[in-house]
């Protein structure tokens, strides 16, 4: 009794689906923006620039100015 041996079939390759780009341009801006208001209070909210009166939001971003480069005593 022979064994049957299974032979190798061509198949195609499977192509990633596509991203539209109308769907990437929201969440990119809204990102970029977030960033933004993220690398303003940990840079630049203090003193002249400060939106918010007092040190709560100096004391809150203190450590990551520090650890991101910026200066701020």
């Amino acid at each position: 009794m022979a064994q049957h041996v299974a032979q190798p079939t061509a198949t195609t390759p499977t192509l990633p689906a596509k991203l539209p780009l109308s769907a990437v341009v929201p969440w990119a801006a809204f990102f970029g923006i977030l960033m933004l208001v993220l690398l303003y209070f940990v840079g630049a909210e203090q003193g002249a620039t400060s939106l918010v009166s007092g040190a709560g939001v100096h004391e809150w971003v203190h450590d990551a100015r520090h650890l991101l480069g910026f200066p701020c005593h």
